[in-house]
């Protein structure tokens, strides 16, 4: 082969990856624009009126998860189904980053949901059953056990926020759970050895999550608001 011929050969397997990689982008974009719809929709809960409308805004966030399983199907078949498993091994971690952010939003937005639900953690099983992906890397597109991680720690900052928003909607018992909730989840990652990467840095950024969380909850007790609060649930 000469070396003209030879250069001619590589552009061949380089616009074949750019084929690939525009196919991904165009999908990972509408992906995109789903995932800021369920944001926007659970952003609700925040206001001083959304804690009522809890269980209908899951309800819808629910719905819209129906259309990410259909497109995260569509970035499925961007993939040759008919190559050896380690050949699509390749190509999923070659073209991972294109998706890496997307699908952390999208674990944040499930587990949300399912804590707004249940107040309770989402397993990396039920975050791949509801995107409609696998958890198991040699059976196909799946969800990374960083991706999971990554998104209950954006999770852990949307529930610092609502523990705050808790005070001004007059629910004072909330902040409580989700103080307990989140030193528990905080308890957990301390048990990982986890390197210096994204994942270590975003784990970073819980401490103050806890702290601010620990103030508020700090602010009710001084304020006697805590106890009042509980003495009327006993009631």
């Amino acid at each position: 082969m000469s070396v003209p011929e030879m250069f001619s050969y590589i552009q061949g397997f380089l616009s074949a990856d750019q084929e690939i990689r525009e196919d991904i982008r165009k999908v990972v974009q509408v992906l995109e624009q789903t995932a800021r719809e369920v944001l926007t929709l659970l952003q609700s809960v925040h206001q001083p009126t959304g804690f009522k409308e809890i269980p209908s805004k899951c309800q819808k966030a629910r719905e819209l998860f129906c259309t990410v399983r259909t497109h995260l199907g569509e970035l499925k078949t961007k993939f040759p189904v008919d190559q050896m498993t380690f050949i699509r091994e390749i190509i999923n971690y070659k073209f991972h980053e294109h998706w890496r952010f997307v699908l952390q939003r999208l674990a944040f937005l499930a587990a949300f949901v399912v804590y707004l639900e249940s107040e309770s953690l989402v397993t990396r099983e039920e975050v791949a059953q509801i995107l409609g992906i696998e958890v198991v890397r040699e059976k196909g597109f799946h969800l990374d056990v960083e991706d999971y991680l990554a998104g209950v720690l954006i999770m852990a900052s949307e529930l610092s926020r609502l523990a705050v928003n808790s005070v001004t909607a007059g629910d004072y018992s909330r902040p409580l759970r989700i103080s307990n909730f989140i030193n528990e989840l905080d308890s957990g990652f301390r048990l990982l050895n986890l390197k210096n990467d994204p994942l270590r840095k975003r784990y970073d950024g819980l401490k103050y999550d806890v702290k601010k969380i620990e103030e508020v909850v700090y602010d009710l007790s001084i304020r006697g608001l805590a106890k009042e609060q509980e003495a009327g649930g006993d009631k």
